[in-house]
């Protein structure tokens, strides 16, 4: 079947979740620069880091599709927790989270016929309490390399989470629901 959509996103995560909804897509891969802008708050970092990462997305892409896109952040305590830089800062980020409650939040963009839509879902995640073990084993794993917050709640460290108050997919980095409403509003899907 020939692709509805394009999903600019690397994320293996991504393109699994984006598979349910039964949408044939095909991947684009923009480059994105990922940077804060001073002051700029969470939320609005999320959906211009999705917007952006759809228009590049829908600039390169080679016919004239819709384009899905999506950027998660882990925030704890205001600070915005990214993909870590190395070791040290993926360990860091393990011992902040640990008994805490943080949030997650997901944005997905849409462009499509000189439009752009974005959706933000913002899920609360507790983490139990982690052992020096625990974070040491879980680093090793190789996991949290390339998660942001150093974690993949799909993985080994869904054993770290007592519970959380939201959407599950969101947090794996494609909020299900969503997205589908998204891809409704941009006739992708039909019904």
């Amino acid at each position: 079947m020939p692709p509805l959509l394009y999903l600019a996103s690397a994320s293996p995560r991504r393109s699994e979740l984006l598979v349910m909804l039964e949408v044939p897509f095909e991947l684009v891969l923009p480059r994105v620069e990922e940077q804060r802008r001073p002051n700029e708050a969470a939320a609005d970092y999320v959906q211009r880091l999705a917007q952006d990462k759809a228009t590049a997305g829908a600039a390169m892409a080679p016919r004239p599709l819709p384009v899905l896109a999506g950027d998660t952040i882990v925030v704890l305590d205001d600070d915005v927790l990214e993909k870590p830089v190395d070791k040290a800062d993926g360990l860091s980020m393990l011992r902040r989270l640990s008994g805490r409650n943080h949030q997650v939040m997901t944005a997905m963009a849409l462009a499509w016929q000189g439009r752009l839509e974005v959706v933000l879902v913002t899920t609360e995640v507790s983490f139990r309490t982690l052992s020096e073990t625990d974070i040491e084993r879980y680093w090793a794993s190789g996991e949290p390399t390339d998660k942001a917050g150093g974690y993949g709640i799909q993985g080994l460290a869904g054993r770290f989470v007592v519970r959380i108050n939201g959407s599950y997919s969101a947090v794996v980095g494609l909020p299900l629901v969503e997205t589908e409403a998204l891809l409704r509003r941009g006739g992708v899907l039909s019904g």
